[in-house]
């Protein structure tokens, strides 16, 4: 087919020249370097060498160096959209060690063709115009650019390649990154369409055939509709129900009703009112898949009938896609449905349910599980019988001192003895387990709500951190004095049960200390000994007749020292009731608050630390979907 403009020069400043000059499409003799068609710039040089031998000036044409600079595109200052790319990418950067690369492939692909869209033309929106075979989308995308660039015909597919058509220079970039070919880049006749001005800054594309049945055209049309700013969909009456359109295309892209086009062609073939039975039988497909229809003001898709090959209803069009290209917000409300189709597939891997984390609860709880597995409240009872048994010592009359003495002398069933025995292997093997026990439950408890890779996160830390901590609590009891500790692994409460401790963790006086008033206990003790010594001597020394007689002053005076001895036993034990057992409340707490800062080194700050990452990722999601446009 010939051609009836000037080929654009791959750079955006081909001319148009009129019909006077055309070339044919197929003709390579304008062809430069590289393959690019320079017909514009070839005829710029003639015209000036035709000017100079008629001693003409003429007007020199913009060179490439003078075109006006592209800026970032449509990212108005202060706009939602650049936070909401930097949210993105800071997110994606976060995740890369939590979430699989297929999860953040969507993510990476939008930040990816958001800074190549930035870098190019804010002055031009790039429409394509998709279609089915016979659908009319390039009769559509001839009638709009006032000129046949795009064939048509009975011939199928009639498109094989996207064909461009671009209303003023510049846009060369845009179709560099959409790859249309320079010998397919095309600009409008001279007519009212070129010169409309709500049409300037306009590319239009005509894609190949969604259904046809070569492959490579399919995957042509995938990889445009990821590329364009916007898409006027054109469908028949025949296929507008089309199964594989509408799960295909419109429903995944139902969050860029802002920036698509439905258009009911061939409306020409429909007798009477049945154009407008079959547009509202469309627009009810549309509202099935989700997409927002732009009624009464409100934002959503374009819908409407029309005849590109009688022309009713495209000058309609027409003023419509001007007013949208005028507008110059399509590059912003496609990146920004981009960031919301990328979010929505986001969500399972960032919103939990309910509100995760490790609250004071759980960690208590899960201090009570280490202080159980370490033996806190055996060793606490322990220290406590310890005082009794110093006190006793200390305080007891000289008789049960000995017989003390006497059965704990080293005999093999004493109670020190059985205090220094070796932790049985399936005491120590319940306390292992209650420390495996106890940090399952609370990764469990931080992880639940979150999401599955999250979750994992979590339970990853605290189980890594998990894999020393029997040791550490064993070596816990070794500091704190426990006999038989350093023998055994993982801190069973058995052996704790008869350590006493008397002193913070790292070192500890042989003995409990003793209270001020134990000197003054022992000195009443003493005298009651002495008593009874006395007054038994004496009545020994009445019976073998060295003495006087009489029974009732030594017996007295010993009867006081039997009684007064155990009295005063009597009095220190419940004296050193009080003080025993807040001695022993006390080495309870100490290898509490031991065993719970080891487990909150080991356990809690990790699964704390996962959590503060998830909640930093929660925050850039949020910022992500604060602004969205489309409602997802």
């Amino acid at each position: 087919m010939t051609a009836v403009t000037d080929q654009d020069n791959g750079n955006g400043n081909g001319d148009s020249n009129g019909g006077g000059s055309g070339k044919a499409a197929g003709d390579t003799s304008g062809r430069g370097r590289g393959g690019r068609w320079d017909d514009g710039l070839i005829a710029r040089r003639a015209a000036a060498a035709e000017a100079d031998e008629a001693g003409e000036v003429a007007p020199r044409a913009p060179a490439e160096d003078d075109a006006e600079p592209q800026v970032e595109a449509y990212v108005p200052s202060g706009g939602p959209l650049p936070p909401r790319l930097d949210a993105l990418r800071e997110l994606v950067g976060l995740s890369r060690a939590r979430l699989d690369r297929d999860t953040l492939a969507e993510a990476g692909r939008v930040l990816d063709e958001a800074a190549a869209r930035q870098r190019l033309s804010s002055r031009h929106t790039v429409i394509a115009v998709a279609g089915a075979t016979g659908s009319g989308k390039s009769t559509l995308f001839n009638a709009l650019a006032g000129a046949p660039i795009s064939d048509t015909g009975l011939r199928r597919p009639t498109t094989s390649q996207p064909i461009a058509c671009s209303w003023t220079d510049g846009a060369a970039g845009l179709l560099d990154r959409l790859a249309v070919p320079g010998r397919l880049r095309r600009r409008p006749h001279p007519g009212p369409a070129a010169f409309d001005e709500a049409l300037q800054g306009l590319v239009l594309v005509d894609l190949p055939d969604h259904d046809s049945a070569a492959t490579e055209h399919r995957d042509q049309v995938d990889r445009v509709l990821a590329l364009v700013d916007a898409v006027i969909w054109v469908v028949d009456p025949e296929k507008y129900a089309d199964a594989a359109l509408h799960e295909r295309y419109l429903r995944p892209l139902a969050g860029h009703a802002e920036v698509t086009f439905v258009v009911l062609n061939q409306t020409d073939r429909l007798p009477g009112e049945a154009a407008d039975l079959v547009l509202d039988d469309l627009r009810r497909l549309l509202d099935e898949d989700g997409i927002a229809l732009g009624e009464h003001g409100e934002p959503g898709a374009t819908v409407m009938s029309l005849s590109a090959l009688t022309g009713d209803g495209v000058p309609e069009l027409r003023e419509m896609v001007g007013r949208f290209v005028q507008d110059r917000t399509a590059a912003t409300r496609r990146l920004s449905a981009d960031i919301d189709a990328a979010a929505a597939r986001l969500r399972p891997v960032y919103v939990a349910e309910g509100r995760p984390g490790l609250g004071e609860r759980a960690r208590e709880e899960f201090t009570d599980r280490l202080a159980e597995a370490v033996g806190a409240a055996a060793a606490g009872q322990a220290a406590e019988r310890e005082w009794r048994r110093n006190a006793g010592r200390a305080c007891g009359t000289p008789w049960l001192r000995l017989w003390r003495w006497y059965e704990n002398r080293g005999l093999p069933g004493s109670l020190d003895r059985m205090g220094q025995a070796l932790t049985p292997p399936e005491e120590e093997l319940t306390a292992r387990q209650r420390v495996e026990q106890a940090v399952r439950i609370v990764a469990d408890d931080a992880a639940d709500g979150l999401p599955g890779p999250w979750a994992q996160a979590v339970r990853e830390a605290a189980f890594n951190g998990a894999k020393g901590l029997p040791e550490a609590l064993d070596e816990l009891a070794v500091k704190a004095g426990a006999p038989g500790a350093s023998k055994r692994g993982g801190g069973t409460e058995a052996g704790q049960a008869a350590a006493p401790l008397g002193a913070p963790l790292g070192g500890r006086p042989a003995k409990p200390p003793r209270p001020k008033w134990w000197p003054a206990a022992v000195l009443a003790q003493v005298s009651m000994t002495l008593l009874q010594i006395f007054g038994g001597l004496w009545l020994v020394g009445q019976i073998i007749g060295v003495l006087e007689p009489g029974l009732v002053t030594p017996a007295l005076i010993m009867l006081a020292g039997v009684v007064g001895g155990p009295l005063v036993e009597w009095s220190c034990a419940a004296a050193i009731r009080g003080p025993a057992r807040r001695y022993g409340q006390d080495a309870e707490r100490r290898l509490r608050e031991a065993a719970a800062g080891c487990g909150r080194a080991r356990v809690l700050d990790p699964v704390a630390a996962e959590l503060v990452r998830y909640r930093e990722v929660r925050e850039r999601y949020v910022t992500v979907t604060e602004f969205s446009t489309t409602g997802r």
